[in-house]
């Protein structure tokens, strides 16, 4: 029994130092569910993160509903808020604190404060049975959120009560996880006050833009990934890094002029060219590199325009100097372009997901272009403006695209 108890302290404890290793909150949010999930052994799980007096439902899984979806896709979710009152399980336990352990969600006594709702598993065609639901608490015990696992399986697969046994450790690692929330939840702010510094100065660039090309680019990854092969533990690692420094691809655009950022129109010659600098100026800022992420944000921001067939900008600059890269020069002294794989992995990824995204969206020149006329343009650019195989991985994409893009209306 002590030995026992040791080798499960010992889990934990690895859980928690993996978890530390992960900046991004989204990302993170996603392996606290999957570890939580895989140390209790149960079937179902979503975390609601705090908004003020409200619970957002802001991640999910379930292995019986992905079990009905083909090889491949994912499961697609909406969002919506609960109070922070009796009114809902999640919501009583970000009320009082104090963790729910409910052997049967339809067995519950109409005298206790909280209720089950069962218009989820209706509209799924889902049975939970057994929950058990934790407040997520930062260090001076305030709730940031709530973490709730469901349907607790026996070793047959069979769906039991959650042992009480388990509720110990499900403590600890929720306090664990809370506080790599708030830390990630800090990382968050500080990337959306740089980008806020972009949108005083293009209106364009708005915290939902960038969310939505985080999101975009992390989901285009997942398939280009998996198709070429790379290891779980590896696409992890690159999914933390892609998703921030997706969304900082544009804060170049800092030192731009407000003429060229907010003219109601399109920009003349000379106008593009200054606007081309952006590229350079935002890799400029990650120079001095002390992380995979600040290398991963200034291949992202130098190189987000550049296209697969060579047209793009600005190609072989050293950022630091502005000047083309020594030997990359063509007979006239200008850049090389660069083209296919000498475009970064990443840079190519977020190419395609701003451009989806602004095509998407009405800007101060344009409307935004339906979806088909969307689809039909980027299909158009495969192989010319974009990676043929990150084309593929956007389409395989797709679902999972428009429900981000739901979720970041």
């Amino acid at each position: 029994m002590i030995q026992h108890e040791y080798e499960r302290l010992q889990e934990l404890l690895k859980l928690s130092t993996d978890l530390a290793e992960v900046k991004d909150f989204d990302v993170l949010m996603e392996r606290i569910l999957k570890a939580a999930r895989d140390f209790v052994g149960c079937d179902a799980g979503s975390i609601y993160i705090r908004e003020g007096n409200r619970l957002k439902f802001s991640y999910t899984q379930n292995d019986t509903l992905q079990s009905r979806l083909e090889t491949g896709r994912k499961l697609l979710y909406n969002t919506f808020t609960v109070p922070i009152s009796n009114e809902s399980i999640a919501g009583y336990v970000a009320l009082t604190g104090e963790m729910l352990n409910i052997p049967d969600a339809y067995a519950l006594s109409g005298s206790l404060p909280y209720r089950f709702d069962r218009s989820f598993d209706e509209n799924a065609r889902y049975r939970t049975l057994s929950i058990l639901t934790v407040p997520l608490k930062k260090n001076n015990n305030q709730v940031i959120g709530v973490l709730q696992l469901i349907n607790a399986r026996s070793s047959e697969g069979t769906i039991i009560p959650f042992d009480p046994g388990v509720e110990f450790y499900v403590t600890y690692f929720a306090s664990n996880a809370a506080v790599g929330l708030e830390r990630a939840q800090l990382m968050r702010g500080i990337l959306l006050r740089m980008i806020s510094m972009a949108e005083l100065r293009d209106p364009s660039e708005t915290g939902i833009h960038v969310n939505r090309v985080g999101g975009y680019s992390v989901e285009i990854f997942d398939e280009w990934a998996r198709e070429n092969g790379l290891s779980r533990t590896e696409i992890d690692k690159q999914r933390d890094t892609l998703r921030m420094a997706a969304m900082l691809h544009d804060v170049g655009k800092v030192a731009i002029s407000d003429t060229i950022l907010k003219k109601p129109g399109r920009l003349d010659v000379e106008e593009f060219e200054t606007m081309k600098m952006h590229t350079v100026l935002g890799a400029r800022l990650f120079l001095n590199t002390f992380s995979d992420l600040e290398v991963a944000a200034r291949d992202v921001a130098l190189n987000h325009h550049e296209k697969f067939n060579g047209a793009g900008y600005p190609g072989h600059v050293d950022p630091f100097t502005g000047k083309p890269v020594p030997g990359k020069t063509d007979s006239d002294g200008r850049p090389l372009p660069k083209r296919g794989e000498d475009i970064p992995l990443f840079g190519r990824i977020v190419a395609l997901a701003d451009v989806y995204d602004a095509l998407s969206s009405q800007r101060s020149y344009k409307k935004a272009f339906d979806e088909d006329r969307v689809l039909s343009i980027i299909h158009e650019e495969s192989g010319k403006h974009f990676d043929p195989e990150i084309a593929a991985a956007f389409f395989s994409a797709l679902p999972s695209i428009h429900a981000i893009s739901r979720r970041y209306e």
